[in-house]
């Protein structure tokens, strides 16, 4: 269904001092205007890391972003689920050929697929038929920085090699970013030493449109309370800070049922939804 193609550098890719001369891609790349972020991290990622790369890729949703990442294990991964899950264009590029028989990681199969189903691409320098060798990762480090406005370090060691993704991207003139962790974690280092160095701190995702210079007017002008039930706008009130449903419960004092029809028709109509145990405005 998602042939591979052939296709040109885009045009902040062809501005790096080695761009490659031909991409192959599966599925469809996001328009031009978009700012594109590239999410990298370690793989061997912390529950901290996962809620805060989650955290800063929801608030982003229904902006015109597109996150990019290289579909590994640990926080690649959880950088493209998270911007599925809000609806955000993303583009995944493996350290290998984009053929399913060798694409890497084996167990990424099944989100490569579920990245395609959703509009999103596949982006490779290699072969279709390109298996996976220590050289070709930073090869794919250095199209994710390409490709990028910006890049989001969110978990990472000292010696990684998101930080190397890191580094290129300072050489390519883009913005680095960067989620500062808990400081007795190793994962910490790598973000902290960033920030050190001028990297953008990050604690929400309007930090990362600030730094694109994207202002979400039109994220909170979408969201309209011209239909909604007095017991609805309520609700939405209520959610002017993200709530867990039994401290929604406790202000509205109804019954379970009550609340959980609330809740379905507010989600329903696209003003809230929940992440990470708490009901949030969308």
């Amino acid at each position: 269904m998602f042939e591979i193609t052939k296709f040109s550098p885009p045009y902040l890719l062809r501005q790096i001092h080695d761009p490659p001369t031909t991409l192959r891609i599966r599925g469809t790349y996001p328009p031009s205007t978009y700012k594109f972020v590239a999410v990298v991290g370690s793989r061997r990622y912390t529950p901290y890391g996962k809620a805060a790369c989650e955290k800063v890729i929801h608030e982003l949703r229904g902006m015109p972003v597109v996150i990019v990442s290289g579909l590994a294990l640990g926080i690649d991964g959880i950088a493209h689920k998270a911007a599925l899950d809000a609806g955000l264009h993303t583009v995944a590029v493996p350290g290998s050929g984009l053929d399913e028989r060798v694409l890497y990681p084996a167990t990424h199969r099944k989100l490569a697929r579920d990245i395609l189903k959703a509009g999103g691409a596949l982006v490779s320098e290699f072969a279709p038929m390109w298996k996976p060798r220590p050289e070709s990762f930073p090869q794919r480090n250095r199209i994710m920085a390409g490709l990028s406005h910006a890049v989001l370090v969110v978990e990472a060691t000292l010696r990684s090699g998101t930080l190397i993704t890191a580094r290129l991207a300072a050489e390519y003139n883009r913005d680095v970013m960067a989620i500062a962790g808990p400081i007795q974690s190793p994962t910490s280092k790598g973000p902290h030493m960033l920030i050190k160095r001028g990297a953008a701190l990050v604690e929400s995702g309007s930090d990362v449109l600030e730094v694109l210079d994207l202002h979400n007017d039109q994220q909170e002008t979408a969201i309209s309370t011209s239909d909604l039930s007095e017991k609805e706008i309520h609700v939405f009130n209520l959610l002017e800070q993200p709530l867990t449903r039994d401290e929604v419960r406790e202000e509205l004092q109804c019954d379970i049922v009550e609340l959980n029809t609330l809740f379905a028709s507010l989600e329903l109509k696209g003003v809230i939804r929940e992440h990470l145990g708490k009901m949030h405005r969308a």
